[in-house]
């Protein structure tokens, strides 16, 4: 799902989302309710046709907001005091409050208020939020049930995904996972990783995690990521995935292409007439050089985010493609090994991105 945050996918229009085959986007509880507002979106019609998408939409809950700003923030069992990172104003977000914005947003997808704990943090500290996540997701589901009763939303159908916390902790991850599969919830989401956690860390806490969840209901790991954390992430089970790595990466110099990241922005390309990608059949890799796209770069040039982030959400999209075409042949195993045969990560740690 291409990342929305604030009702745009950064450099990106939503025609341009439908050419490049974005099925869905994910906008922002935290940051559509700050601005523009909650009113404002409601009454254009709900974040879809506020945005001009006529597709399916989904909000995180702000709970990623509340970890990554908890400078700003006090946490406590009702909810989470926050001040606004744009005016300093003060708001509360509880788990009614959110289901309300969510549910006025009019997204069709609407994740329930969970608690993400920092990375590192100790047992007890997880153990707190696992807690805080159960109890705000069972306030969540009373909430949004009288909402829908009460009708008055632009998405009368929107459903609502339970998360599992736990750190990387198994058996506090086998704990929330069981007490959020046990409210029924359409859909599960595995939060809480790719926080700063190591590569070996996120797949054992994910392997462990999917024991628990439900084959039969969608399984979403927010926040990643990497292609190969999204391959390894696949062979687990995982059907849905977020992140804002492909478009702030490409409006900060670097691409993802078949053959792994690539720095446009560096010297060495200067001269280069190749595509970003040899193997990319995208509108930007028929036409343009790496030479261009680096000068649009050096000067500054919206048209080179623009051309840059409409490549690399091509090439998730892409990528995703060609995983559910590998999965309804049975060949996914071998469709990974090939695809990592040729993909070199140039990332370090690579597990630390943005939810």
């Amino acid at each position: 799902m291409p990342v929305g945050t604030s009702g745009a996918v950064k450099a990106m229009t939503s025609e341009d989302l439908e050419e490049l085959g974005a099925e869905i986007v994910l906008g922002n509880t935290y940051h559509l309710y700050l601005r523009p507002g909650v009113d404002i979106v409601r009454n254009l019609g709900g974040l879809g046709a506020f945005s001009g998408w006529n597709r399916p939409t989904l909000t995180d809950s702000g709970g990623f907001q509340v970890f990554s700003l908890r400078e700003l923030t006090r946490v406590t069992d009702d909810g989470v005091e926050f001040q606004s990172h744009h005016d300093g104003s003060r708001h509360l977000f509880t788990p009614e409050k959110v289901m309300e914005i969510e549910y006025l947003l009019g997204a069709d997808i609407a994740m329930a208020f969970d608690q993400c704990v920092p990375y590192p943090c100790d047992k007890a500290t997880a153990a707190v939020g696992v807690q805080r996540t159960f109890d705000w997701a069972k306030r969540c589901q009373v909430t949004h049930r009288e909402l829908r009763e009460n009708g008055g939303g632009p998405t009368p159908a929107q459903i609502v995904f339970g998360i599992v916390q736990g750190s990387i902790f198994n058996d506090l991850r086998t704990q929330s996972a069981e007490q959020i599969v046990g409210l029924d919830f359409p859909g599960h989401a595995v939060g809480g990783l790719s926080v700063g956690e190591s590569k070996a860390e996120m797949e054992d806490t994910l392997a462990h995690t999917m024991q628990y969840l439900p084959a039969d209901k969608p399984r979403y790991l927010m926040g990643v990521g990497y292609p190969e954390d999204i391959l390894m992430a696949v062979s687990y089970g995982i059907d849905m995935f977020d992140c804002v790595l492909p478009t702030r990466n490409a409006r900060t110099g670097q691409v993802f292409t078949s053959e792994g990241p690539l720095v446009y922005r560096n010297a060495e390309y200067s001269n280069d007439d190749r595509p970003l990608d040899p193997n990319c059949e995208c509108r930007v890799c028929v036409r343009y050089s790496r030479a261009y796209l680096r000068h649009m770069y050096n000067q500054g040039e919206i048209t080179g985010m623009v051309l840059a982030t409409y490549h690399s959400c091509f090439f998730f999209q892409n990528l995703m493609r060609q995983i559910r075409l590998s999965i309804e042949q049975n060949r996914f195993a071998a469709f990974r090994k090939t695809f990592l045969e040729k993909y070199q990560p140039r990332n370090g740690n690579g597990g630390v991105t943005a939810r």
